[in-house]
């Protein structure tokens, strides 16, 4: 994107186009309000040119045999109090397919151009409104299928990853003032050893154990993000599609007194603790399997490694064998909740004879998938176990995605390397160079410095309106 496609008025509708109640069309840029009175006539002459940050009552028109189109509300924001810190105007119409596309062709007739996607708010960025951190958060914000997710991406939007980096980055600022200070006065270093280990507790207490602790919490943020995936497994008949209906609250799956109904993964989710999950229905597991339910089964495995924990259901009405032993060396080391299902019969064995088979140091849970009481005392257990530390860190400062995540890895390894050469007494040049790239590493995350390829991928993830 060239510097006179940056001065172009750019437009799209920024509603999804459907029938409903309201549908917006945007326009930003230096031709903005002008290409918006061109098709625009208020219902008051006294209105005429609409204040800025006013909604204004009106009609679109068309320029050139002047039949009215749509009877709508017209809002221009004045630069730079505005989304992109340009002109804009947004022209509130009737939604509907035919009504939102005929106000864009007259939007683009009066000499603004179709926006690309994500140009709104890489205009933001440019404009220096947001960083590229709060940039990507608009896209989680947008994307977000949870009251949680919508959490962590509105701390984002705020700012709160992007305070965190600019304190790493003047804690290196710092570091390499000192850095530089040895290097003008390297005959006096000996008299200023004091200095010279608070720059190292500033580099092992203070930034690479920070960066580490964010580092540490990436898998929380995502779960928060993007949910947490949770795989049901299980021999034929132990409850498993009962249990899946049970905690959707709904009738997913079928489910018959006959073992192998289930010979594909179902996929279904629901929330829990307001964080959205991803909840598998896996094939039963036989040892003597035909050729269809093979394939289901291998599913089952496949679907066990991928997931981020697992819903393990026990019959203790029937004795365990070794389809269970297959599931369990199937599940591993991954988190897992074990459920003892038809507490409503008589046991053929007991939670203490699971751990001893198994070795699993989780508690099992006794409960009848029938019995909504029990069921509403298992989401209570899956939450505890797999949910409450990402929950306990959503207030701190998480990273929202894989880019992110690459720039401060880089940053710390960057910090790890400058702090083994001072503890090599190395010369002060080479940990420079190295705290140098830390410092790079924060201001690609916040886009400082940035060129046109990144930009190019990140903005291609927003909807053209956005």
């Amino acid at each position: 994107m060239d510097i006179h496609e940056v001065e172009d008025t750019i437009c799209a509708i920024a509603t999804p186009v459907g029938e409903g109640g309201i549908g917006i069309v945007r326009i930003s840029g230096p031709g903005a309000l002008p290409a918006a009175l061109r098709i625009f006539g208020p219902s008051s002459a006294a209105s005429s040119p609409p204040p800025s940050h006013r909604l204004v009552h009106g009609w679109i028109r068309d320029p050139g045999s002047g039949a009215p189109l749509d009877e709508v509300l017209l809002v221009h924001m004045a630069a730079p109090r505005s989304y992109t810190r340009e002109d804009v105007v947004e022209i509130h119409c009737h939604s509907g397919y035919a009504v939102l596309n005929a106000v864009l062709e007259l939007v683009l007739g009066a000499g603004a151009r179709l926006a690309e996607p994500g140009e709104f708010t890489r205009r933001a960025f440019l404009n220096g409104r947001l960083d590229l951190s709060q940039a990507e958060a608009v896209v989680d914000l947008i994307h977000s299928t949870s009251r949680r997710s919508l959490e962590a991406a509105g701390r984002h939007l705020q700012g709160r990853l992007r305070l965190q980096a600019e304190e790493w980055r003047r804690e290196i600022v710092d570091l390499q003032a000192r850095l530089e200070a040895s290097m003008d006065f390297a005959e006096e270093l000996d008299e200023d050893e004091g200095d010279w280990e608070a720059a190292r507790r500033i580099l092992r207490d203070g930034l690479v154990a920070s960066l580490g602790a964010v580092l540490d919490r990436f898998e929380d943020g995502r779960i928060l993000r993007r949910g947490f995936s949770l795989v049901l497994a299980g021999k034929p008949n132990v409850g498993k599609s009962s249990l899946l209906n049970a905690l959707l609250r709904k009738d997913r799956a079928i489910v018959t007194p006959f073992p192998g109904t289930t010979r594909d993964v179902i996929e279904e989710s629901f929330l829990l603790s307001g964080v959205a999950v991803r909840i598998l229905d896996t094939a039963g597991v036989r040892e003597d399997p035909d050729v269809v339910e093979s394939a289901g089964i291998e599913k089952t495995f496949q679907s066990i490694r991928e997931a981020d924990g697992v819903l393990w259901l026990l019959d203790r009405s029937a004795p365990l064998d070794g389809r269970d032993d297959l599931i369990r060396r199937a599940i591993g080391s991954k988190p897992v909740v074990i459920v003892l299902n038809k507490a409503d019969l008589a046991p053929v064995f007991g939670e203490e004879d699971v751990g001893r088979r198994y070795g699993i140091p989780c508690s099992p849970l006794t409960l009848s998938v029938l019995d909504p009481a029990h069921v509403d005392r298992l989401r209570g257990a899956l939450a505890e176990a797999f949910l409450e530390k990402p929950l306990e860190r959503g207030e701190e400062a998480i990273i929202p995605n894989l880019r992110q995540k690459g720039c401060l890895e880089k940053a710390k390894a960057a910090l790890e390397r400058a702090e083994a050469l001072m503890e090599e007494g190395a010369y002060p040049e080479l940990i420079a160079l190295e705290t140098e790239e830390a410092r790079v590493q924060l201001d690609l995350l916040l886009g400082r410095e940035v060129g046109e390829d990144l930009l190019d991928h990140v903005f291609s993830r927003f909807c053209i309106g956005k």
